[in-house]
């Protein structure tokens, strides 16, 4: 199996949030709904705290921190406010293919890749 996604993968959309962050607590009933909503799409949740080492070096310093990416790379990495509109607007924003003009280093490609590799 490649660790790399196919020409033909959905959207993977990462939420990097803590379990002790109360915004994150409260934003994930909306990440959720939103995987529900969006099944062409794969939806990943990661505790920074948890799995510090997985996520090493990125430093995540703002919750939420959202991560898009799909075949060519990462489209969005950065922090965005906590409200449902805010999430599905860059959703169909990705789905539609404008891309934000983010060009991650390459610690954030590099986790990018071993979260596509994820079962």
């Amino acid at each position: 199996m490649s660790d790399t996604p196919s020409s033909s993968a959905p959207l993977l959309v990462v939420c990097l949030c803590a379990e002790w962050c109360g915004t994150c607590r409260d934003y994930r009933s909306i990440f959720d709904e939103a995987a529900q909503a969006n099944a062409d799409m794969r939806f990943v949740w990661v505790d920074i705290e948890d799995e510090s080492e997985f996520v090493d070096p990125v430093e995540v310093e703002n919750f939420p921190t959202l991560l898009v990416s799909d075949a060519d790379g990462v489209r969005f990495f950065g922090t965005v406010l906590p409200h449902k509109d805010t999430l599905w607007r860059l959703l169909r924003s990705e789905r539609e293919g404008r891309r934000g003009g983010v060009h991650p280093d390459a610690e954030v490609q590099a986790l990018a890749t071993r979260l596509w590799s994820r079962p």
